[in-house]
């Protein structure tokens, strides 16, 4: 990936302890054309996150102390950067606390550092707000939820919901065509991107986490409708 000779490069903190993978990861990112920076334990990880201000955390989750759950809460109380988990532990309930806390994406150990800087590629290059390049400032309207498209915000009943990046993509996305039932890989390209690959079923951890915001109750939903066979519609609210 080029970076244009005009714009600065992307900042990446690369946050894992084994020194010879962090070494491994940081120079192909380099070779990619990003900043990269790299720390080795949690407490190191947040210090620099708030110092250069990353664009991309690639996070290992199994850091001794401080573990990548716990950076990825405390960098979630003044960043908005993506974050990309890496962890050894491929059971799923790592992967959804690693994600309900606010991770973008992640890749199993062992992986292919190749992969990683794709991904990594892929969310640098995602549109802001999935859904909201139509023409003027749109403001979608769901019963009590209010999606603000220009500002990136997101209200319910008149209370400001928090949600990351991803979340707010994910929900711009559902909201541009309430009618259309998508299927995972339909947001997948609309949220990730065409070329991102991966479980598909990642796409389920991130609207489980919206709804858990919202107050939806997935068995009796108002805001985002599972459709069975399918995927996912935006509700009437």
């Amino acid at each position: 990936m080029s970076h244009s000779s005009e714009a600065a490069p992307a900042r990446v903190l690369v946050v894992e302890d084994e020194k010879d993978l962090a070494r491994m990861v940081a120079a192909y990112l380099e070779r990619a054309g990003y900043e990269v920076h790299v720390a080795h334990d949690g407490r190191e990880a947040v210090e620099q996150a708030r110092s250069i201000e990353p664009e991309v955390i690639v996070l290992d989750l199994g850091l001794p102390g401080l573990d990548g759950i716990e950076v990825c809460r405390q960098v979630r109380t003044f960043s908005n950067c993506y974050v990309f988990m890496l962890t050894a532990r491929a059971e799923e309930v790592d992967l959804l606390v690693g994600l309900s806390v606010g991770a973008d994406d992640y890749l199993t150990k062992p992986f292919s550092p190749r992969e990683l800087v794709a991904r990594v590629q892929v969310l640098l290059r995602r549109p802001r707000a999935a859904g909201a390049r139509e023409e003027g400032h749109e403001l979608r309207v769901f019963g009590d939820l209010l999606i603000d498209t220009e500002a990136r915000r997101v209200t319910l009943a008149g209370m400001l919901v928090e949600l990351t990046r991803t979340e707010f993509d994910l929900l711009a996305a559902l909201s541009a065509r309430p009618r259309l039932a998508f299927t995972r890989r339909q947001i997948i390209d609309a949220v990730w991107d065409p070329a991102w690959v991966g479980d598909e079923h990642i796409v389920d951890v991130h609207v489980a986490h919206i709804r858990r915001k919202l107050g939806d109750d997935p068995t009796r939903p108002r805001y985002i409708d599972t459709v069975r066979g399918v995927g996912y519609r935006m509700g009437s609210g």
